[in-house]
């Protein structure tokens, strides 16, 4: 009988080394903190071994941890693969989309009956991510995700689509003549809908105080509705609520149909530091559903305008 390291130990010990905190890993495994540490001293009681030190505030690998976090990058793909092959090995058509749902409500949904008239044999199921911890533990073919410059790039699981532009919009009444701003001082007289609840997150090019900072409007933007999510701010861009910050995929639809403008000129637009990518398991490389549907999606990038670094 095999002697086999405890499972769970081994998911709150990748957490804890990619968060550099069992606070935060135990937050993304929606179990207590205690609960992390009691996993973590089962693990390194069965390794006969520390796997974690303290470096300032953060948790990080001892030598030993570092070998192991090597081998289950791993493990932890191929564990991931294991539903693919499965399914791959049953002949299902159906395939299970995973994407976030601002991507979602406001780009893919209305683009997926296209796909479906040209790939009648395949079903797709999509499924809606709401957090970065979700997509890593997500049940699904193909995921489109967000993702950081350093793992945006093509490879044979991947395939960048999207590098976007980022600026304010808002509903046409809010401009005159519904044109952009000549005086980008003519923001202060506009209500502004914030991305987020407050926490700190300094430089984010999706913030107003970055901005303002950047047109000379002074450091603290004034006061408006604030929403959790960017889709849900751009739900109330779209209402009439303020103008928001916005990603340029998120709005490509609305302000091709004028139903939000651009506040400012296109010359002041910044760059997002994250790039959209479509990935699939290694055990579905060459599989004829995922072929499809990832040559119909990259299609659909380049129609959009989407950007492809190699």
């Amino acid at each position: 009988m095999r002697t086999l390291p405890p499972f769970d130990g081994l998911v709150a010990f990748e957490a804890v080394v990619r968060h550099g905190s069992a606070t935060r890993a135990a937050v993304e495994l929606d179990i207590t903190q205690s609960a992390v540490s009691h996993r973590l001293r089962r693990l390194e009681a069965f390794f006969s071994t520390p796997l974690l030190v303290r470096a300032g505030t953060r948790l990080g690998p001892s030598p030993a941890g570092v070998a192991l976090a090597a081998e289950l990058d791993g493990l932890f793909e191929e564990l991931s693969s294991l539903r693919a092959r499965c399914r791959a090995a049953a002949g299902t058509g159906v395939l299970k989309v995973a994407v976030g749902a601002a991507l979602a409500d406001l780009w893919l949904v209305r683009r997926l009956p296209a796909f479906a008239a040209a790939y009648p044999g395949v079903a797709v199921e999509l499924v809606v991510l709401a957090s970065e911890p979700e997509a890593r533990r997500a049940d699904a073919d193909v995921q489109i995700r967000w993702l950081p410059p350093d793992a945006a790039r093509n490879a044979s699981t991947q395939r960048v689509l999207f590098v976007e532009s980022v600026f304010p919009v808002c509903a046409p009444d809010h401009l005159p003549g519904g044109r952009p701003l000549d005086d980008p001082g003519a923001l202060l007289r506009l209500p502004l809908l914030h991305k987020g609840l407050g926490r700190p997150e300094t430089g984010a090019e999706w913030l107003w105080r970055t901005w303002f900072e950047r047109l000379g409007l002074g450091s603290e933007p004034p006061a408006g509705l604030r929403f959790e999510t960017l889709g849900t701010a751009i739900a109330a861009a779209l209402q009439g609520a303020g103008a928001v910050i916005a990603r340029s995929l998120l709005v490509h639809d609305a302000l091709h149909e004028g139903r939000l403008s651009r506040v400012l000129d296109p010359s002041l637009d910044m760059r997002s530091s994250k790039a959209h990518v479509v990935r699939w398991p290694p055990a579905l490389i060459g599989d004829a559903r995922v072929s499809a549907f990832v040559t119909w999606l990259v299609g659909q990038a380049e129609i959009t305008g989407g950007a492809h670094p190699s």
